[in-house]
């Protein structure tokens, strides 16, 4: 009888064979970027762009007064269909700190903006050159050593009530 017993567990244990379900392994596959990079190849295609050399930097001007930057792009172009398509790593930067280069790139619109950058600019300097300090640092008054004593009595002397 104990021999029954033991096949029947066995048989209640068995990984594997006929009857037995499937595990499923989930995997992360990186088809869903290829797949992507697929379609806009094959657009591209139809559109006939062409590489534009010589391109040593992108800048797209933001609403928020903000630049998005790339610096050697890979640049491709179709002109009869008014597209270009700009590839690369691109970085979000300040509007001043791209400001001596690229002035000449700026339309009409931005230009604006630029010259509320530079008034802004301008009130800054005037008021660290009046102030000659930033007015929001207090002096230094009074020695660091007894502030900390004090402190140290008061917190004391507050144990002591408690007890």
């Amino acid at each position: 009888m104990e021999m029954s017993n033991v096949n029947n567990l066995q048989s209640q244990v068995r990984m594997g064979g006929r009857g037995t379900p499937r595990r499923n392994f989930k995997r992360a596959s990186n088809a869903s970027n290829t797949v992507n990079d697929k379609k806009i190849s094959s657009v591209l295609k139809k559109l006939n762009v062409q590489p534009l050399s010589n391109v040593e930097q992108v800048n797209m001007f933001r609403e928020d007064q903000k630049v998005l930057h790339f610096q050697r792009p890979k640049v491709q172009a179709s002109v009869n269909a008014n597209t270009f398509v700009v590839s690369g790593k691109g970085q979000v930067k300040e509007l001043a700190e791209l400001i001596p280069g690229i002035i000449t790139q700026m339309g009409p619109e931005s230009l604006a903006t630029l010259q509320k950058f530079a008034e802004a600019y301008e009130k800054a300097q005037k008021a660290n050159a009046e102030g000659g300090e930033e007015e929001d640092i207090p002096d230094l008054v009074g020695d660091f050593d007894e502030v900390a004593e004090k402190e140290e009595e008061e917190v004391k002397e507050e144990e002591a009530k408690e007890e």
